[in-house]
């Protein structure tokens, strides 16, 4: 039996609506199976301990395992390449470190991933900011006292590397302030944090849940965090951006799901770790790591890429720092 155009016309468009119809009623019983989490830091840190914690809640209140898997290197991009590439169907999700989104794409020459068009931003899981550190023995009491004596005499200070949060925000400092400053990159956080403990370097920032142990015993003092607003975790450290206004370089650690995963699941997502976030016991438990907990809409979040995208490129030309 022969079929007219108009007729395989017909049939085509009648397949395409009953599939299309099928797809969309899948996504209403969301998740069907297994979610696999992928965190794009090494086990143990603090994006590892919050992308955890997530996966622990999601599991329980949807029913389904929510899988984290690690996936590191080159700063958090293998990740990204990893849920830039996989299936936009919910089932492969991304907790992800602000510095992989909003800073590598101006610090490497091929990232190989694009933080806007490879991915549907849910929501912000915590901020978590970060802090300006002394050695015990400083004479420096405050901010204002480190930048009279930047200004009156080049200084040196520590980071975790080359182009990392640690750096740029030293970076962003001398910029605004106009000081020279010298980087003295070392291999890691804590090597920083240890050095400047030992007064090898005068200064140096560390995030709030790397450097908290320190803090707390007295290795390092605290002159400066680089939220607008005090942190709940150091409520006695001021601001820097009381001194020099408009500072401001918190981190993130944000929910991610590929580009083109369907509105729907992004927005049961969204709701459902709103709940999970709200519970007093979870954000007990984050706040003990130094965060904060930040639920922005998935269209606030997206502005919120974008915007850091723009400032933490300035910053990175400004610094001269690169990785191949």
């Amino acid at each position: 039996m022969r079929l007219s155009l108009k007729s395989l016309i017909l049939v085509f468009t009648l397949t395409a609506g009953a599939i299309a119809s099928a797809f969309a009623a899948d996504t209403t019983g969301y998740p069907k199976r297994p979610v696999t989490i992928i965190v794009t830091m090494a086990p143990g840190g603090s994006t590892d301990i919050v992308g955890r914690l997530l996966a622990q809640r999601l599991a329980e209140s949807f029913g389904q395992p929510f899988i984290v898997e690690n996936r590191p290197g080159a700063g958090g991009n293998i990740g990204s390449q990893v849920v830039a590439r996989a299936p936009h169907d919910g089932y492969t999700l991304m907790v992800q470190l602000s510095s992989t989104q909003v800073i590598n794409p101006s610090l490497y020459a091929k990232p190989g991933f694009d933080p806007i068009k490879d991915f549907e931003p849910i929501t912000t899981i915590v901020k978590v900011p970060y802090v300006l550190v002394v050695p015990p023995s400083s004479p420096l009491h405050s901010v204002k006292d480190l930048l009279n004596a930047a200004k009156a005499k080049p200084m040196q200070y520590g980071s975790a590397g080359n182009g990392t949060p640690n750096h740029l925000l030293a970076e962003m400092l001398a910029t605004m302030e106009g000081l020279k400053l010298e980087h003295v990159p070392y291999k890691g956080a804590a090597f920083a944090t240890t050095a400047t403990a030992s007064g090898e370097v005068p200064f140096s920032f560390g995030a709030v849940p790397t450097v908290m142990g320190q803090v707390k015993g007295n290795m390092v003092r605290p002159i400066g965090i680089s939220s607008i607003e005090r942190s709940p975790a150091l409520p006695d450290v001021p601001p820097i951006a009381d001194t020099v206004p408009g500072f401001s370089g918190d981190a993130w650690v944000g929910l991610f799901a590929p580009a083109g995963t369907p509105k729907d699941i992004i927005e049961k997502i969204y709701a459902e770790v709103l709940k999970v976030l709200r519970t007093t016991d979870l954000k007990e438990k984050l706040t003990a790591q130094g965060a904060t907990v930040s639920t922005l809409t998935p269209a606030q979040f997206s502005a919120l890429i974008k915007d850091d995208l723009v400032q933490w490129a300035k910053i990175v030309k400004s610094s001269g720092a690169t990785v191949n």
